[in-house]
């Protein structure tokens, strides 16, 4: 539920974080909300679909393991190899 907040904040700050909140493609009330869930402290805040940029919303499902048959994807596999062939 949404609950409206009128604040007083100098107007040259305002005028910042608004385009700062277009740069990021968000509403200046969800750059409000998302500073002030971090700050309360919560260790994990869920981002709810509403709560992603469009541009982050439209490479969801990009990238996607290959599947073949007998395909095994091991992530910390492949990290493991790939570092011992960097150092080692």
């Amino acid at each position: 539920m949404n609950t409206k907040l009128t604040l007083s904040i100098k107007k040259d700050v305002i005028e910042m974080a608004k385009v700062f909140a277009k740069e990021q493609n968000q509403s200046l009330s969800k750059l409000v909300e998302n500073y002030l869930k971090h700050i309360s402290g919560k260790k994990q805040i869920s981002i709810e679909e509403d709560e992603l940029s469009p541009w982050v919303d439209s490479l969801k499902g990009a990238l996607t393991p290959p599947k073949c048959s007998g395909f095994d994807y091991d992530y910390k596999k492949i990290l493991q190899e790939e570092l011992e062939k960097k150092y080692l």
